[in-house]
């Protein structure tokens, strides 16, 4: 039964992807998480590091296990209600977790502008998904933020989800859920959430520490596949994959800039301030609309490969905790 409810979940979000007026989990974490923040600020008092240190470990914990029990409950009333319940609620809890299909149009939508040179537009669709500022972007700007974006999509969006889901069942699937949303809520290194979110960008860093890593050598094995340069992207992956400022970040974007040949990463604006990022794959060449295409076909094959050991190793070990 898990095994049926993954595929057929990973079907429907390739057919329909996140219909914008569904109610959808990560939104009503988004809203936990922000109530959270203003409770902490307001307890917090003066502000002081250490107790911003210590509200922002509590926030972060907090929305973890309250993501994980309430997961698990609803899965056991689910199941307690009968087979059709338990498939249905299975089924869209595993359906939220994906993305492909949202990844796949939005960063299509923004290469579409670009064929149609209207920058202006692609560069306000690339904002959307991207956490760089995207105004100054020329063309080969845009088509490297957006190959990146997909690498690291693909990593956190996708294989983490299916690697938790395969290890715990749903519960700890949006567990992991939960630590990413608290990570690209207040993991950020600037004044406002320098303490507070600190813990939980920690936690994701801890999180995706194996995710980020199996899906570089996910992407490696479908370059072979497509008799892509393979060699290159496993060479690119183990000598920049450690240069990302992301601890996790940087192995799944250096397999795929060593695959596609192309230079990724690289100075940016991001709220205004002058990142000095360093390039991956400096050796590359620019990235044009063929290697755009060709990252697309990328992240669906790894996808799938890892969709294909995610119902494996659920078809193995059939009672794997939390499916109940």
């Amino acid at each position: 039964m898990a095994a049926l409810i993954t595929f057929i979940a990973f079907l429907v979000d390739w057919v329909i992807g996140d219909p914008p007026n569904w109610p959808h989990p990560v939104r009503l974490l988004g809203r936990l998480i922000a109530w959270g923040e203003v409770q902490v600020r307001f307890w917090v008092g003066d502000y002081s590091p250490t107790r911003l240190l210590v509200g922002g470990a509590g926030l972060s914990l907090g929305i973890v296990f309250f993501s994980l029990v309430v997961t698990t409950l609803i899965l056991r009333l689910a199941t307690g209600a009968g087979a059709f319940w338990h498939f249905l609620v299975g089924l869209y809890l595993v359906f939220s977790l994906l993305c492909l299909r949202d990844l796949y149009n939005q960063t299509s939508q923004v290469e579409n502008f670009i064929l149609r040179g209207y920058l202006n537009e692609a560069r306000q669709k690339l904002a959307w998904v991207v956490g760089r500022d995207t105004g100054h972007l020329d063309e080969t700007g845009i088509r490297r933020a957006l190959i990146e974006t997909m690498a690291e999509n693909f990593s956190d969006g996708l294989v983490a989800p299916l690697f938790y889901l395969a290890l715990g069942g749903p519960p700890l699937a949006w567990a992991y859920k939960a630590v990413n949303t608290l990570d690209s809520m207040i993991g950020y290194k600037n004044e406002r959430y320098l303490y507070l979110g600190r813990f939980a960008a920690r936690l994701d860093d801890t999180a995706n520490f194996i995710p980020a890593r199996l899906s570089g050598w996910l992407l490696i094995l479908v370059a072979r596949l497509r008799g892509l340069d393979y060699q290159g992207a496993r060479k690119i992956s183990r000598r920049d994959g450690s240069l990302h400022c992301s601890l996790n970040s940087g192995w799944p974007e250096a397999a795929m800039a060593g695959a596609l040949g192309v230079r990724l990463g690289g100075p940016a604006f991001y709220g205004g301030v002058w990142l000095d990022k360093p390039v991956i794959n400096l050796d590359g060449v620019e990235a044009g609309a063929v290697h755009f295409q060709v990252a697309k076909d990328l992240m669906v094959g790894a996808t799938i490969l890892m969709l294909g050991l995610t119902l494996a190793s659920l078809l193995i070990f059939t009672g794997s905790l939390g499916w109940f």
